[in-house]
Order: structure tokens, then sequence, then C-alpha cells
């Protein structure tokens, strides 16, 4: 793992020809084809594209959940090229946080508790860890549903809670896998005023989402399609190459291999 130049310092994600394959029978299938990408800190960025494109696998990539077939992945400085999977544990919990379409919320913790969960695992002292969960249940507008569990809250709030879970580590990192996608549009529009606001506060976020109107919230938009990432709306597509399965995205995994939260 390589020290990226002091110089170099605000690029918090940069990709040198990423590429990713899974085998299919016999075959073996490029979902991702010689990708660059390069995000500073600070910066908001959304990612477009159809099912099947690879934006998912690429999420999968970014967040340390998956680990490429070849290509470069640099994240805060270090080349994860060769991290094994307790390092991508480690740096997954110092520099991410992730929010999904699903909530991914436990149904039996209230939403203090499912806050509170990532910093349990991160050996954060129980005190602390509850008095970070209910700050950041406060600065989502939570402070009177904190006691709530999952089923009775709406799905916006749910989100929010969500968002608590992913911020409480103080991430330099917010990766949000179509945010708003179970929501009506008040509650998506309340989502990323929230993202908005983050982002304004110094968080980096990377999105990926189906919307046109979600996108142009972001600082900049790249599209996928077909595994090639541009900057372009209509990149032009390769041929056509069946996709490996992408749209199930796991939960986040914390800790040491094997470990998850919701």
């Amino acid at each position: 793992m390589t020290a990226r130049s002091s110089e170099e310092s605000t690029m918090l994600v940069e990709m040198k020809d990423v590429c990713k394959d899974y085998p299919q029978g016999r075959e073996t299938v490029r979902v991702l084809k010689n990708v660059c990408l390069q995000v500073e800190e600070g910066d908001y960025l959304a990612i477009m594209g159809p099912s099947g494109s690879g934006k998912t696998t690429l999420m999968n990539l970014i967040g340390c959940l998956d680990v490429q077939t070849s290509g470069d992945f640099f994240l805060d400085g270090e080349n994860l090229r060769d991290a094994g999977s307790n390092r991508l544990a480690e740096v997954r919990n110092r520099l991410l946080g992730f929010v999904f379409q699903s909530f991914y919320l436990l149904p039996k913790l209230n939403a203090i508790d499912n806050v509170a969960l990532p910093l349990m695992y991160a050996g954060v002292p129980k005190k602390e860890r509850r008095e970070r969960a209910e700050e950041a249940l406060k600065t989502m507008g939570l402070e009177d549903r904190m006691t709530f569990r999952p089923n009775q809250l709406s799905g916006g709030q749910c989100q929010r809670v969500a968002i608590a879970r992913a911020i409480v580590g103080k991430p330099k990192l917010l990766l949000a896998d179509e945010p708003t996608g179970a929501l009506d549009t008040a509650s998506g529009n309340q989502i990323m005023d929230i993202f908005d606001r983050l982002n304004a506060e110094g968080t980096t976020i990377i999105m990926i989402t189906h919307e046109q109107a979600i996108a142009d919230r972001a600082k900049h938009i790249q599209y996928i399609r077909d595994g090639v990432l541009s900057s372009e709306k209509e990149a032009k597509p390769e041929a056509e190459e069946a996709a490996a399965p992408e749209d199930a995205v796991p939960p986040v995994q914390t800790g040491e291999e094997g470990e998850t939260h919701a």
C-alpha cells in the first residue's frame, strides 16, 4: 500500500484504470472497464446510469466492500489495491459512512441504538456513543423520535435515522446509493436538503441516483454505461455484454470480517 505525496492530499478518491471482472459460468464478464475517477475533499458527485451499468459495483469498490480486479484505487492517499479484508474494514470504519435506499435499520432497536451501533463496533464507550448518537439525531431534527423503533417512523424519518448513523462516526466520505428512491417527493427533498447542508459543512458526498433532478443537486455529475464512466451524458456504449448481478447491495460491514450491521 503506497502513500500519496502531500501535494495531492486534497484528492480523497482516485481511481486509475480500474476494472472489475465477475465469473459467469465458464466465461468472465468485465463489469467495470478502465474507470478513472477523481474526487477532491469537499466535493459532491452524483453518478447516474441505467440498471446493470456497473454503478453499484463502482460504489462497492469506493466503499471498500469489494476489490477491483486490476487498476489502482487510492482513498485518502492510500493505495488499497493490495489491502486485505481487515484493512478494508479499518478504512470503512475510519473514513466512510453509508446511506442506502432500503435504510437497513435493525427493527428491534430504537433510533438511538441504531445510530449508536457502528460506534459500538468501533469500541467507543457506552456513554460517549449514546451522547454522539443523540447529537446526530438532533442534527436530523429527530430529537422527539429517539426512542421510536423503525416501524413507528415514516420512510423519511427512517432515512434520517440512517443518515444519522452514517455520520455519527464523522466520516470524510458519505456514500449514498439511491437515498431518495423509496421516498415521496417531499421526503426526498428533505433528505437532499440534509445532504446539501452536510456538504456545505465539509463532508464529501458520492451519490448514485436514477433521478436527474436529484443528481442536479450535486456539484458534478458523471454517467456510467456498460461499465464505462464518463462526464458525457450520452457516452457511446460499448458492445452489449451481460452484466453480473449488482443490484443487491450488501449490508455495511464493520470491524472484523463477517461482522455486519444494518
